[in-house]
């Protein structure tokens, strides 16, 4: 049996990269949920910020999708 250390390495590498992304745009999110809270703590609104957590949320919904997809495909 031989190891391909270098397809090992390529699948270690996109994995630890796409889950710094992944992490990444989750915090994005709870960051603009977070805007919210002190926007309207003032009164204020923050639609944009509310918008755009929810558009990194659903990104982060998409990639896990994608990958259960490739798991089971």
């Amino acid at each position: 049996m031989k190891i391909d250390w270098a397809a090992l390495g390529s699948v270690f590498g996109v994995s630890l990269i796409v889950t710094v992304a992944l992490v990444g745009l989750f915090t994005l999110g709870i960051v603009g949920l977070s805007k919210r809270e002190s926007a309207s703590a003032q009164g204020d609104t923050a639609t944009l910020a509310v918008t755009g957590a929810y558009a990194c949320f659903a990104a982060c919904a998409a990639a896990v999708a994608y990958g259960i997809y490739l798991i089971v495909v």
